[in-house]
Order: C-alpha cells, then structure tokens, then sequence
C-alpha cells in the first residue's frame, strides 16, 4: 500500500560518501534517508518500507557551514573483553570543527509502500499497518525525531493527502550521478553500500525503475 508524506526542515546533510575530510551532501535525499524517516514515524517487524519517489518541492540551494564534531568512536568491543575499560568519549580531548556544503530549506514529498515481512504476526495485515501509520502522521507521532541525514536537522512531517504534488524543474531533466541507494547487509561481516544513476526528472526522483551497482 501506498502512501505520501510531506517532509521539510531548514537544513539538510545527506552526506557523500567520497568527500573524506570535509562534509558535502547530494543534491537531493538519498533513498536511504527516505527511509530512515517513514521508520522514525513507523517502524515494525511485520513490515518494510520502500521507497517509491521522492518529490522536490524547493529549489536546491547549499550553504556552508561549520559543525563540531569528535574525531573518535567507542569500542565497545574491548570494553566488553576488558570490563575494567570506560564506555564514554572525553569530548573535550576529541572535538574538531570541521566545515560542510548542506541544503537549505529543503522541502519533500516521500512516496512509500510497506510490504509485510516474515515476522508479521497472524493478527499483523495492510489495512492496520497503514491505519497505524496515517493516525501517527496526523497526531505527528514518531517514535523518534526523524532527521535530515543528521541529527541536529530535524525533519517537520505530515500526510500529504492530494493527488498531485507541485514540484520544482518541471519539463527539466537534471542528471545527478551516482548517489547512494542504501547498505547491503546480507553478509553482517562485510556490508557494502549500493548505488544507483540518479536522474529527476520534473522535479520526480523515481526509484521504481532504478539499477543498483555496488
């Protein structure tokens, strides 16, 4: 079953994965990040999320600016092996600024399908998923703050319930490259990102139809 969502927020950061040092996001909302959104708004293991077409509503604007960051991760795992170790990072000793190329006032129409999964339960069916997932839009529930690729770029959402969505670009096709289309987690030893040719056409990213390459 089908639905659309209306997404928005005052900066975005969908990161490229090649820029190694200094942030820069893709033009428009990875698949991924599409995702990540409908799961904060509903997530359940009866049921997946895909992501059909993402809608441009706002120009395609970037700013730069400078966020704090730390330079290092927890191992949890020699915590584990060693319990005498101590699970925190000391930002003080590993905070770094570092600049990023972000969009502003980004403005979307996500529209996903769910698939019921193998660990639906015998009462789970398409009819209460998408019941759950409408109320939850229109009370705007989430079961956490859904973000724009990071956390301090918080997303604004609610149903969007017309038949047409008035993008931007329109009669304009706009080649993008390649952009990240999700992880491959079929081997948890060794996950692999996926990528697709990105192309919006009328202001559409459509996603029914796209090749992935690893």
């Amino acid at each position: 079953m089908s639905i659309k969502v209306e997404v928005w927020g005052e900066y975005a950061l969908f990161s490229r994965p090649e820029m190694k040092v200094e942030r820069v996001s893709y033009d428009v909302m990875t698949p991924s990040a599409a995702r990540g959104i409908m799961d904060a708004i509903y997530w359940h293991p009866g049921m997946r999320w895909g992501i059909d077409k993402i809608y441009v509503m706002s120009p395609i604007a970037f700013t730069n600016i400078r966020r704090n960051e730390v330079s290092a991760k927890i191992n949890v795992k020699s915590v584990i092996d060693k319990p005498i170790g101590e699970l925190y990072i000391n930002t003080k000793d590993t905070i770094q600024q570092r600049a990023a190329m972000v969009l502003k006032n980004v403005h979307y129409v996500i529209e996903a399908h769910f698939e019921m999964s193998d660990k639906a339960n015998a009462s789970d069916n398409p009819g209460k998923f998408q019941d759950i997932v409408r109320r939850r839009l229109r009370r705007g529930q989430c079961f956490h703050t859904p973000y724009f690729g990071c956390r301090e770029f918080p997303v604004k959402f609610r149903e969007y319930e017309f038949n047409s969505v008035p993008t931007v670009y329109g009669n304009e096709e706009k080649d993008l490259g390649y952009m990240l289309y999700d992880m491959d987690y079929s081997e948890k030893e060794n996950i692999l990102p996926i990528f697709f040719r990105a192309k919006l056409k009328n202001g559409i990213l459509d996603l029914q139809d796209r090749e992935v390459h690893s």
